[in-house]
């Protein structure tokens, strides 16, 4: 499915009704990049795709590409803005379901874990492991500090559940970057098969570990 462009965009030829289903295009048709962009950034990885790829794959001309996005890396950061856009939306729902400050902290944590648990390409889009493996990236400083902080963002609901159970505000974010880094640990087994040689569960272990980080908050018991 693609949209024909008979009339360049940004001319004012067309007449009224035409100018009004314009918006409604444009975002069809950046979604429809997106959703191709995709495709080739989990065949090719963040440096073998080519935007040409990503137009043949729309079934749009490279040129075409530009009305919407400047380079390969704000497409890329597009993409994953839109990934942690719907981690954001499962994480809140559960949090606004759970009753106190506790459970807010769990449905947080557990949100983000088993957003990553479900959809591991997700997992991978965020890490740049497309074909890359483990090495430090970046699309930019712009875009770093953009995606970094719609991160920390989606990470937030923990601290401040944190907050809310007593602790200070420096202890409440090394909670959320500990939850953080523990839920990517434990991702990282389960998706690799890892976790299958100590016969554990990582699920179970990150409900553990929370348990244990809401005793040392005094939200629960001990033991």
């Amino acid at each position: 499915m693609t949209l024909p462009d008979r009339v360049p965009e940004g001319t004012e030829t067309a007449g009224p009704r035409r100018r009004g289903r314009r918006p409604a295009g444009r975002a069809l048709k950046r979604d429809l990049i997106l959703e191709a962009a995709r495709a080739v950034f989990e065949t090719e990885g963040l440096d073998g795709a080519s935007l040409r790829a990503i137009a043949a794959k729309a079934g749009y001309t490279p040129a075409a590409l530009y009305f919407h996005f400047e380079s390969k890396e704000a497409i890329y950061a597009a993409v994953l803005q839109a990934s942690m856009d719907r981690l954001g939306l499962a994480t809140r729902r559960r949090v606004a379901r759970a009753a106190d400050p506790a459970g807010r902290l769990r449905a947080a944590a557990l949100g983000f874990f088993e957003f990553y648990e479900k959809n591991p390409r997700d997992l991978d889009l965020g890490f740049y492991l497309f074909r890359g493996g483990m090495k430090p990236r970046g699309l930019g400083p712009e875009h770093d500090r953009a995606l970094n902080a719609a991160l920390a963002a989606q990470l937030e609901p923990i601290a401040a559940a944190a907050q809310e159970l007593g602790a200070p505000r420096a202890e409440a974010e090394r909670l959320m970057v500990d939850c953080f880094a523990h839920a990517a640990g434990l991702l990282l087994l389960a998706h690799t098969g890892r976790i299958r040689m100590f016969g554990a569960s990582a699920p179970q272990l990150m409900a553990a570990y929370l348990e244990e980080k809401l005793a040392q908050l005094g939200a629960v018991p001990r033991g």
